[in-house]
């Protein structure tokens, strides 16, 4: 799938006709704020309490790196051609700057002044504060492109936590009227090529809608509520929770493809967010893969041990 941006006559012609808009970009702010504190309140009682206030803290440490080290503008972003119709933060292709470096180093900085970290997490730590900007770099290639073996799950949390801040600072410097080519192959983020962490069907003005959320630049695309977002089948969906069919957050099956993906519902709980969500239903993914489903998407905070 890809993307095209719209030249200003078309944008002015979208602009006054009702239509779903295909890509929603994040308020990077509220974004963050939101994640802080929904990881929080979901900590409460919680058999991973301390993980989910750590996954807070990390959010807390990417949203004070916005305020306060924000990404410089990039000349070519906001001039990207209208007839572009690809990826245009493609992951795979995106020539990263040293930023990113910055971000991780700023992060562990922040995230080692927790008094409660365990020895394990401030090894981990040390050891990325230690590691070359090439090994750096070479890990952050291989969890892009999704190879999780060459990864360690300890390091592989921080390294993504300041990719992802790098990301949905690219995606805002990005023209924001766009309109998708296609209603196919859309597993994967059309802004940067990367997987979603789950589906949000939203409440509001796009009431009833399905967006997926990206685990990387954070953007959301549209898709139809009746295929699988793994392999656009329709005929073997189905639909499983741990507590009653009224719940917020649901796993979406596909009998096809064997795999599943987490949907909220906004409706059914209006505070629902994606990352912090799917990460404290992290039990439901148990169930689903003693069923013999595996997982499409990727959570930040949940990298698998391959």
């Amino acid at each position: 799938m890809s993307i095209k941006i719209l030249p200003e006559n078309e944008i002015q012609q979208a602009a006054s006709s009702f239509h779903n808009p295909p890509l929603l970009f994040a308020n990077p702010k509220n974004l963050y704020q939101r994640r802080i504190k929904r990881l929080t309140d979901l900590a409460q009682n919680h058999p991973m309490q301390d993980y989910l206030l750590f996954a807070a803290d990390i959010a807390q440490a990417q949203l004070d790196l916005l305020e306060n080290t924000p990404l410089g503008k990039i000349e070519h972003l906001t001039t990207i051609s209208t007839t572009a119709q690809t990826t245009p933060l493609d992951y795979a292709r995106w020539q990263r700057d040293d930023y990113w470096l910055t971000a991780l180093n700023a992060l562990l900085a922040q995230i080692k002044t927790n008094e409660n970290l365990n020895e394990s997490l401030l090894t981990t730590i040390d050891w990325l504060e230690k590691a070359s900007q090439a090994e750096l770099n070479h890990l952050a290639d291989k969890l892009l492109a999704q190879d999780f073996s060459a990864v360690e799950s300890d390091k592989a949390v921080f390294i993504w936590a300041a990719l992802s801040l790098y990301w949905l600072q690219l995606a805002q410097q990005i023209p924001h009227n766009a309109k998708m080519e296609s209603g196919e192959n859309l597993h994967l983020c059309p802004v940067c090529g990367s997987a979603p962490t789950a589906s949000v069907v939203h409440f509001g003005a796009t009431q009833g809608l399905r967006y997926l959320h990206c685990s990387l630049c954070e953007s959301e695309w549209n898709m139809v509520r009746s295929k699988c977002s793994n392999c656009d089948q329709s005929g073997k969906l189905d639909y499983w929770s741990l507590d009653s069919e009224f719940a917020p957050v649901k796993a979406e099956s596909c009998g096809d493809c064997h795999s599943y993906l987490k949907v909220m519902y906004q409706e059914k709980d209006p505070h629902v967010e994606p990352i912090a969500d799917d990460l404290a239903s992290v039990f439901l993914d148990v169930e689903m893969e003693e069923k013999g489903f595996a997982r499409s998407g990727i959570n930040p905070f949940v990298f698998p041990a391959e």
